[in-house]
C-alpha cells in the first residue's frame, strides 16, 4: 500500500500497475506527448498524490524518471515553499508537453516564483515561453489578494509576444489576456483595450488573439458578472 513513507521507486512501481494502453493510444488526440507515458488519467494521478502526501525531495526524484505520470505526481507532491527558482528552471528545461507546463505553472505561481515569468517569456523554446503565460493566467485567477497593479502589469508582455504563431504559445498568450480581463473591473478595462488593439493588428496571430479575447471580454455574460 502506498502512502507518505513510499519512496519514488515504490510510487513509480504503483503507477506502472495503473498503465492503460488504450489511454496511451488516445493521448495524441489531446496534444499530449505519449512518449514515456503510462496512460493514467489526471484524476487517478491525483488520487495517488493524496495518498503519497507532499515530499519535496521525493518529488525531485520522481521528476528525474522522465515518465509523464511520475512527473505529474512530482508536481502534485512538491512543496511550494521549498521549491527554488533553480529547481523550477531545471524542470522547465525538460518541458515538452502543454499539460506538464500548465501543471508546473500552477506550482510556480503558488511558490511565488514570479521572476520566472519574464525570463520564460524571453526564452525562445515553445514550452518554456508557454510557461510564462500559463503562470500569468494562473496568477490572475488564483491570487485573489494580489494587487491588481501587479496583475495588469503583465499586459505589455502579452503585447510583446502576441505575434508568436506557435500553437502552444499563442493559445497561452490568449489565455493570459482573457484571464486578466475576467479578474475584476479594474483589470477588465486595460485588458479589453489591449484585446481590441490586437484585433486590429496587421499580424495574423495577434489579430486572432485579440479577436478571440474581445469576444469573451466584451460578452454580456462577463459584463453582467463584473457589474
Amino acid at each position: 500500500m502506498i502512502g507518505p513513507s513510499s519512496d519514488a521507486a515504490e510510487l513509480i512501481a504503483h503507477l506502472e500497475t495503473l498503465r492503460s494502453e488504450e489511454n496511451i493510444a488516445g493521448m495524441a488526440r489531446f496534444g499530449i506527448v505519449s512518449t514515456r507515458a503510462l496512460g493514467i488519467s489526471n484524476p487517478d494521478i491525483r488520487v495517488v498524490a493524496r495518498l503519497a502526501k507532499k515530499n519535496h525531495a521525493r518529488a525531485i526524484e520522481l521528476w528525474r524518471s522522465d515518465i509523464r505520470e511520475a512527473r505529474l505526481l512530482s508536481l502534485y507532491t512538491a512543496e511550494p515553499k521549498r521549491l527554488t527558482a533553480e529547481e523550477a528552471r531545471n524542470w522547465a528545461n525538460d518541458f515538452k508537453s502543454w499539460e506538464i507546463v500548465d501543471c508546473a505553472a500552477d506550482l510556480f505561481v503558488e511558490a511565488g516564483l514570479d521572476a520566472l515569468i519574464s525570463k520564460s517569456a524571453d526564452d525562445e523554446r515553445e514550452f518554456v515561453r508557454r510557461t510564462a503565460f500559463a503562470m500569468i493566467a494562473g496568477a490572475a485567477v488564483h491570487r485573489k489578494n494580489e494587487p491588481d497593479a501587479t496583475i495588469h502589469a503583465w499586459l505589455p508582455l502579452i503585447k510583446v509576444h502576441s505575434g508568436d504563431p506557435r500553437n502552444f504559445v499563442r493559445k497561452a498568450v490568449n489565455w493570459a489576456l482573457r484571464s486578466i480581463g475576467k479578474r475584476n473591473v479594474a483589470c477588465h478595462a486595460p485588458s479589453l483595450a489591449l484585446a481590441r488593439a490586437l484585433a486590429e493588428s496587421s499580424d495574423k496571430t495577434a489579430r486572432w488573439i485579440g479577436k478571440d479575447a474581445v469576444r469573451e471580454l466584451a460578452g454580456e455574460k462577463l459584463l453582467a458578472r463584473l457589474r
